[in-house]
């Protein structure tokens, strides 16, 4: 028992961690196998616990779910992970057999298909059943040696055949074959009292996990690979952080030739070309940590039909973790032989252009604003709350680029001050009766007032989609999207937590809450700088970043200052308005 016992609680532990680590890139045959072992090696306890052959049958109908089905699972993982395509009139009839041979199983008593007679022992401490196979045995056997004969074949096959499989993938493959077979038959042929197949079933988890975690890679791959095979003019080439080659596409190896012959998993330091080119440029970027541009020219000998390549490097993800390189090899011919005609008329064009350049920027500018002004006129409690806001951001931002602790680059201030009057557009899609309320929201009304955050990102994203400057449409759809996120998850839309939330976000967070607190709605009157300082204070490291702490300190003078003059400003318009 301790031995069947330890081995469950293995393979049952196994099977819970590829769950937990694999579930982004689930392999369905993989999968199947790791749900079939725990519970084929439970099989093994009720046998070894079984106290009569009729507990013996259920443990060993239990068992022959693997032995009836794991062939076909394995044997299908290899076709997937091979890139065999197979009929799926293949598949139904395969699975009818497994199925119809464990049907026998499930018979076993009942008539003489699978055992011709069966008899409950129990010997040294163990139960087992002493049987006399029948027909269908055979045929389990055979379907046993067919599926070990197509796997095995089909590695040996895609080895030689297929360079785009990983070596290394393919050499996992073959271990879990080897030990099915030592598993099934070895404990026979050695006569044992107890089942090896327990011990070689956690092997194979353990190999499949192996095998999951370097399919991890070339999903990731294959992805980005067929994306970018639609586009024929731009190519693409991984690599694992350390340096073994994840693919390409086409166009890179019409660039450099020597890819065409390079294995999938080979070191392209042991190629002098390729090193020279693709291991150089990564190094140069992992040391500078930027994706600082690199440039290759194709056709050196025909001048006039010169191919220019911008060479684009960065990391390769599997969810968060760093996994390789990515190198992405941009068709720049066309830019660079513009650039040369203009550089004939540079001197005259360039004043021309940067008018137009800020002319178009202008109105971009003055559309959004102006979007973002109509929306607030729809509500009735946030008058001037955009110009506030943006306000707030400009004065948090000067602060905080005074030490630049935070990093933030110029590009980035100049685009969150720019973003800041979009973070509410999504309340164009909240209906009136509830964005006009004159009072504090029931729990309903809230939770449809909460829409406009995921809305707001949908309507900056439709805006902003075909703009070249991709930098600030994603900073401005963050902005909408995750501004009412709070440092400890308790934020919506998406409960995001800590730096999980963009910074754009948490900074606008503050000027927002900032605002709400200082100005007087429809619902409540202003409150004084004191309390609203309090609570911002007291939101530090709950709702707030608390690395933003100083920042707000220091630009709360400046921000006193400038609600005072506003509120005189109001005053003022007031008084006129009544004369």
């Amino acid at each position: 028992m301790i031995y069947y016992n330890t081995f469950f609680i293995i393979s049952f532990l196994l099977s819970i961690f590829y769950v937990y680590r694999f579930q982004k890139h689930f392999d369905v045959n993989i999968t199947a196998i790791f749900l079939l072992i725990p519970v084929v090696n439970l099989g093994y306890i009720f046998m070894a616990k079984a106290s009569n052959l009729d507990q013996a049958l259920v443990a060993n109908r239990i068992i022959y779910l693997g032995g009836c089905f794991l062939p076909y699972f394995i044997t299908f993982s290899i076709f997937n992970l091979c890139k065999i395509e197979v009929k799926p009139w293949i598949r139904t009839i395969l699975i009818m057999l497994n199925s119809s041979v464990y049907v026998c199983v499930l018979l076993v008593g009942r008539n003489k298909l699978f055992y011709e007679s069966v008899v409950y022992k129990y010997s040294k401490g163990v139960a087992y059943m002493e049987k006399e196979y029948g027909p269908v045995h055979t045929v389990f056997i055979l379907m046993l040696a067919f599926y070990i004969l197509i796997g095995t074949g089909t590695i040996v096959y895609t080895y030689f055949k297929k360079k785009e499989v990983s070596r290394v993938m393919l050499y996992l493959l073959f271990l879990p074959e080897f030990f099915s077979v030592i598993g099934y038959f070895g404990g026979k042929l050695l006569g044992m009292v107890y089942e090896l197949s327990p011990v070689t079933f956690v092997i194979a988890q353990l190999v499949y996990l192996f095998i999951s975690r370097r399919l991890s890679f070339y999903k990731v791959s294959d992805m980005a690979i067929d994306t970018l095979l639609m586009n024929g003019r731009n190519g693409y080439v991984m690599m694992d952080l350390k340096h073994h080659y994840l693919g390409s596409n086409l166009t890179a190896k019409e660039i450099f030739p020597g890819l065409k012959n390079v294995p999938v998993d080979d070191n392209l330091e042991e190629d002098e070309i390729l090193k020279e080119y693709f291991v150089k440029w990564v190094d140069a970027f992992s040391t500078k940590g930027n994706s600082e541009e690199f440039y290759v020219k194709k056709n050196d000998e025909d001048e006039d039909n010169n191919q220019y390549y911008t060479i684009e490097i960065d990391y390769l993800y599997n969810e968060k973790s760093k996994i390789g390189y990515q190198i992405f090899l941009k068709d720049d011919t066309d830019d660079i032989k513009y650039i040369k005609l203009l550089n004939n008329y540079r001197a005259e064009l360039s004043e021309e252009v940067e008018a137009k350049t800020a002319r178009i920027v202008q109105m971009h500018n003055n559309l959004i604003l102006s979007m973002a002004t109509m929306v607030e006129s729809r509500d009735n409690s946030t008058g001037g709350h955009i110009k506030r806001t943006s306000d707030c951001i400009r004065i948090l931002i000067d602060e905080i680029r005074k030490d630049n602790k935070l990093k933030l680059s110029d590009e980035f201030c100049r685009n969150l001050i720019k973003a800041a009057p979009m973070h509410d557009l999504g309340k164009i899609a909240v209906p009136d009766n509830i964005l006009k309320l004159e009072r504090r929201y029931e729990p309903e009304e809230f939770e449809k007032m909460k829409s406009h955050a995921a809305e707001g990102a949908k309507i900056v994203h439709n805006i902003l989609k075909d703009t070249d400057d991709d930098a600030f449409h994603v900073l401005a759809e963050n902005v909408a999207h995750y501004h009412h996120e709070r440092f400890d998850g308790s934020g919506y839309p998406d409960g995001l937590k800590g730096e999980e939330i963009p910074i754009e976000a948490r900074i606008m967070a503050i000027a927002d809450v900032y605002d709400a607190l200082v100005s007087k709605r429809c619902y409540k009157e202003s409150m004084s700088f004191e309390d609203a300082d309090r609570i911002i204070m007291e939101g530090m490291g709950t709702h707030f970043d608390p690395q933003l702490k100083d920042y707000y300190v220091k630009a709360r003078p400046r921000l006193e200052e400038y609600y005072k003059a506003e509120t005189e400003k109001v005053v003022k318009n007031e008084k006129k308005g009544d004369e």
